[in-house]
């Protein structure tokens, strides 16, 4: 695993080949509320016209992706009927799906992966002409969040994360204007990448159109504009002729629904809701007269509601800027000194922003930066560490997800063989590279010594992982009863938005000082 692999192209298949036998062992594993929404979209845009997407209110399941998903659905539709006829007809039925209904809704997720696989093969056969190791593409392909949130609770992140992988890749290469229509794509296929847009129009403004002369940057900027346009135009024309874009816009950004999750996304806004919970708690026992509202975030429901005791009601432009304020250290490097090489740290660190201090943030959106990371956890040892703790932190931050006991053994088993080849992995090249250096330099055996992956700091913080597991398996029912059900997942999103505050500060700090 220390040496790039000579051609990556067999390596990957078979990786990828691996990934896909676990896929089909996932098939009959539980199935969130997503597998109900995406079967209701595939065949609301098999049997109803374009211009009704978007007003169908038949099912609690509208659609609110951007267009170029339901165009995506569509597609995936145009065989079904020849598996099960049920799986394009609406109403959609009530009576479970059938095997092979669920079979192949789960194949059209692992086919769609096929766009993850060819990305991750371009972003390692040639990055500024040096191969990324094999094990970076496992560390993608093997993704347990990406496993346990796609194949099991059902969602098509591998195919939009492989639309964000292709056009970094583009831009690696220097083919600023193929990145910019990709990542358009993207955003018309999904808007929560808008997050992404403005570290991808510094960089595109600064390195494309600028510094090449007046005339041909003036042509360069139409040129991109361009493309992007047509991309937009594609998606979204249709409906602008059909007279929906308010509708459209009101299903894609459905601000109503309040600033969290019913489960906490483990980002900034757990500790200023614990904040106001502990402070309203404190100002009740001094006598004062303190309201808690019925539809309190400890209950875990998702509404329009107003929560807040204590504390300033935060709202949707309050955490607009706030992203914004936290990417702007981003944005100026990527102004003032674009450079290919780190076109996957700043996406990364702009989505991290968005995690971390977005309104109504999922807590699935942590695949939007740690997939990416992961291709460059081994650029440096200080890399792999940073890289080690957070995709522990995020995998295990996704174990609510998956609460039935059917499928506990599934996600510990995913985790724990995802950290075991990452410590492998890891260490291996880390050790063999130090090896070279001390020949080149006669140095001590001290080198391999510093190349330890979990220092008593990361040690300790992963024995709280461990203790907060069996408090939630094992004694809270003893302790509380049936009382008190949102705590185990308080806890859960309170200890592990810790790990994600730690990943954010790291990756700003590693901005700051090196690029």
């Amino acid at each position: 695993m220390a040496a790039a692999a000579t051609s990556p192209a067999p390596a990957a298949a078979w990786a990828f080949a691996a990934a896909i036998c676990v896929k089909l062992l996932l098939v009959p594993t539980y199935r969130s509320t997503d597998f109900d929404v995406h079967r209701y979209w595939l065949a609301l845009t098999h049997a109803l016209p374009a211009r009704r997407w978007y007003t169908d209110e038949s099912s609690q399941w509208t659609l609110d992706y951007p267009p170029f998903f339901a165009y995506f659905s569509r597609l995936l539709a145009l065989p079904a009927p020849f598996v099960d006829a049920s799986l394009v007809s609406l109403p959609v039925p009530d009576a479970p799906p059938s095997f092979a209904y669920l079979l192949y809704l789960r194949l059209t997720v692992a086919f769609s992966d096929l766009l993850l696989l060819a990305s991750v093969l371009l972003l390692a056969t040639d990055a500024h002409r040096r191969r990324r190791p094999f094990l970076a593409l496992v560390l993608v392909l093997w993704s347990p969040s990406l496993l346990s949130v796609d194949h099991v609770h059902f969602q098509y992140n591998g195919f939009l994360i492989g639309l964000l992988l292709l056009s970094l890749h583009f831009i690696e290469q220097g083919r600023d204007l193929a990145g910019g229509v990709v990542f358009a794509t993207l955003l018309c296929s999904k808007h929560l990448f808008l997050v992404a847009a403005p570290v991808y129009f510094m960089y595109l403004f600064r390195h494309y159109c600028c510094g090449r002369g007046v005339v041909r940057g003036l042509g360069r900027l139409v040129l991109m504009g361009a493309g992007v346009a047509a991309v937009f135009s594609a998606a979204f024309a249709p409906f602008v002729y059909y007279g929906q874009m308010q509708q459209l816009f009101n299903r894609l950004f459905p601000f109503g629904r309040g600033l969290c999750h019913a489960y906490w996304a483990p980002n900034f806004w757990v500790f200023y809701i614990t904040l106001d919970k502990i402070l309203a708690f404190l100002l009740r026992r001094l006598g004062f007269n303190i309201q808690m509202p019925e539809a309190s975030f400890t209950g875990g429901l998702v509404g329009n509601s107003s929560p807040f005791v204590v504390l300033p009601k935060v709202t949707p432009i309050t955490t607009f800027l706030l992203v914004m304020l936290a990417m702007s250290p981003c944005l100026v490097k990527a102004l003032s000194k674009p450079q290919p090489r780190h076109i996957i740290r700043w996406v990364s660190y702009a989505t991290t922003c968005g995690f971390m201090f977005g309104w109504h943030v999922h807590e699935k959106a942590s695949l939007h930066f740690t997939i990416p990371l992961a291709l460059i956890a081994m650029d440096s040892l200080e890399d792999a560490k940073h890289y080690f703790l957070l995709s522990v932190v995020s995998c295990y931050s996704l174990f609510p997800l998956l609460f039935e006991n059917q499928e506990y053994p599934i996600k510990v088993l995913l985790l724990m063989t995802y950290a075991t080849l990452m410590w492998v992995g890891f260490s291996s090249h880390f050790t063999a590279n130090s090896a070279q250096e001390r020949k080149k330099v006669n140095e001590s055996s001290s080198v391999v010594k510093k190349n330890s992956f979990i220092g008593w700091i990361s040690f300790s913080y992963f024995l709280g992982l461990v203790a907060i597991e069996l408090w939630s398996q094992v004694f809270h029912h003893y302790v509380f009863g049936d009382r008190l059900p949102f705590l185990p997942l308080m806890m859960v999103s309170l200890y592990c938005g810790v790990g994600m505050m730690y990943s954010w500060m790291w990756q700003l700090a590693w901005i700051v000082k090196h690029t």
